[in-house]
């Protein structure tokens, strides 16, 4: 990464408060980073922590803008730069129809996904553009649900698609600031969100079976790879998920 010899690098991670977010951080902490958690619990922050030194507990709501600027600011404080955007925080609404969706379910999905991930994205975006060395990454998440819909989650579906669209506009004006950026996208990462898909989930057909999972530690070191190439080099995109489950081939 650009950062100041013999510096390591300083990465924020959103929705580091469990599951994906979680596993990432503890792998880039492994991997010698500095890491500010952020997230709305700050007590699961701390636990994901685990009283590393090279840690910033920032509670941070992404829908707000003024608590993404301060979660920035934070770091920039405590470390001077950044070096890498894990863009991961997002949340879901209940299986539901199209037809019987409320505007409600929708904007709270949306302010997550997707504005959350904007703000996030354009806060790093005017750090990594002014510092010295300048440059850094931007890791969104885009989930398996950016490629291929699941039933009854519209909202989820569309945020998801979107964030392909937010990563190539990121990718496209990063070139001049020496800012990279990529997607990755999740395919069943076995968390406590993925509990329910050994018991069954809805399928295109109308079926309900249950899905093979992966762990999560694979989702982590693929993070941990992209964050490491340097910055002459990027992932675009990247599919991690379990071998069997029903994706290709889906609906």
């Amino acid at each position: 990464m650009a950062t100041p010899q013999h510096a390591a690098p300083v990465s924020v991670v959103t929705g580091a408060g469990s599951g994906i977010g979680r596993a990432v951080a503890r792998e880039l902490l492994a991997a010698g980073h500095r890491v500010a958690l952020a997230g709305r619990r700050a007590g699961a922050l701390r636990e994901t922590a685990a009283e590393s030194d090279a840690v910033l507990v920032a509670p941070t709501d992404v829908t707000d803008p003024a608590s993404v600027d301060a979660l920035f600011e934070a770091v920039r404080e405590r470390w001077g730069r950044v070096d890498v955007l894990f863009n991961n925080a997002g949340v879901n609404a209940p299986a539901t129809p199209l037809a019987e969706f409320s505007l409600e379910q929708w904007q709270r999905v949306l302010d997550t996904n997707l504005t959350g991930a904007f703000l996030c994205a354009r806060a790093a975006f005017r750090v990594m553009s002014e510092q010295r060395p300048r440059g850094g990454r931007i890791i969104n998440n885009g989930s398996i649900s950016a490629q291929v819909p699941r039933p009854n989650a519209i909202a989820y579906n569309a945020t998801k698609h979107a964030i392909t669209g937010l990563t190539k506009s990121i990718s496209l004006e990063g070139r001049a600031f020496d800012i990279a950026c990529g997607q990755i996208d999740i395919g069943n990462a076995a968390t406590e969100l993925t509990e329910r898909m050994s018991s069954g989930v809805l399928q295109a057909d109308g079926s309900v079976a249950p899905e093979p999972t992966m762990d999560v530690a694979h989702v982590a070191g693929a993070v941990r790879y992209m964050a490491g190439l340097p910055l002459s080099a990027n992932v675009q995109t990247i599919t991690v998920m379990a071998t069997t489950m029903p994706l290709i081939g889906r609906g």
